[in-house]
């Protein structure tokens, strides 16, 4: 495997990892739960293991960009799925906002990649 795949690939498993970690982490109803307090020390640990990984190649703001700007849309969506807490309009304004600038930074060419 080339190093990109490797590094895409571990920034998939980042992102992954932390929307498991912070899913635990309001399963764990302020670590008084045991399985999902150890699940969420465990998926945050494991998140940015893979996020040290990507970053050998992948530079650290495109990763971390990537990385935090999935992870906001995805936990909203679980949020409103699981939990049943909807965002307002201005929350989404916000992520949409957070979303766009993800895309810019991916855009940019004064940032190698």
């Amino acid at each position: 495997m080339t190093p990109s795949v490797v590094a895409y690939g571990s920034l998939l498993l980042a992102i992954f990892s932390e929307i498991t970690g912070t899913t635990m982490l309001k399963q764990s109803e302020q670590f008084s739960r045991l399985t999902p307090s150890i699940l969420c020390v465990a998926s945050y640990s494991a998140s940015f293991y893979f996020l040290s990984i990507a970053i050998k190649v992948i530079p650290i703001g495109i990763a971390y960009a990537l990385w935090s700007g999935v992870g906001i849309v995805a936990i909203s969506v679980i949020g409103v799925v699981l939990f049943k807490q909807y965002p307002d309009g201005w929350a989404i304004v916000g992520m949409v906002l957070i979303v766009s600038g993800v895309i810019v930074v991916n855009l940019s060419k004064s940032m190698p990649h």
